[in-house]
């Protein structure tokens, strides 16, 4: 009987689940924390300030994941106004650098953080482009490799988004989106429209866990 224990991987500012599910298909147990109720998350949540919950409880995990409030870093913020959650990407950025266990940050592209890997949904065969960077904990011995990136040649659609994409165009995931972009576009099925535009494709996350699975397994796994 295999008795192996999958690692625990925390993911602060989760949302619906994105990126926890990600992390789950490359073989976490995620616990997510947001502080907002998530009714459609996927696996064990607790709703509480994430900062608050890193420090009482960070300890108990193998890595952690966050993905901060990106509302005041996109370039939406210069037409829609700020919110003032800008402030806690640094915030966490920081508690998680004063902690010993592995972290992996993501953000949007207008992020002012490391962008030590971009992934875009064309590297995974999805139907829109969504790059996202992600800031790597410096003190791991590696950075996953990037997959091939596409040149962008399909045209994103913003307005009349079923036409278009039944026309072949790829979807812009934000706003009022549809839920039935969620398979196709992102690789979401559980998800409505607005939390899909808070999302990212488990994809991206799936891709850099696989990684980090294997760096916490250790030089006797990659030797079995």
């Amino acid at each position: 009987m295999n008795t192996t224990r999958r690692p625990r991987l925390l993911d602060l500012y989760c949302k619906a689940g994105g990126a926890s599910m990600g992390y789950h298909l490359a073989g976490f147990d995620v616990v997510g924390v947001d502080i907002e109720a998530q009714p459609n998350y996927p696996f064990e949540f607790y709703q509480d300030d994430a900062l608050n919950y890193l420090a009482l409880h960070g300890h108990h995990f193998d890595a952690i994941v966050a993905s901060p409030p990106c509302h005041d870093h996109t370039t939406l913020s210069s037409r829609a106004g700020v919110n003032g959650s800008g402030w806690l990407l640094d915030a966490t950025l920081e508690a998680l650098a004063a902690q010993p266990r592995p972290w992996i940050v993501e953000n949007v592209m207008g992020a002012r953080m490391r962008a030590d890997v971009v992934l875009c949904g064309s590297m995974f065969g999805l139907r829109t482009y969504r790059h996202r960077k992600f800031a790597v904990d410096p003190r791991l011995p590696w950075l996953p490799p990037v997959p091939w990136h596409p040149v962008h040649r399909v045209r994103t659609s913003t307005k009349k988004t079923r036409k278009d994409f039944a026309a072949g165009m790829h979807i812009s995931i934000t706003g009022d989106v549809g839920a039935w972009t969620g398979p196709a576009c992102m690789g979401i099925d559980w998800m409505t429209g607005k939390e899909l535009a808070q999302a990212i494709p488990p994809a991206y996350t799936q891709h850099l866990g696989a990684h980090l699975l294997d760096l916490l397994a250790g030089p006797e796994a990659g030797a079995a």
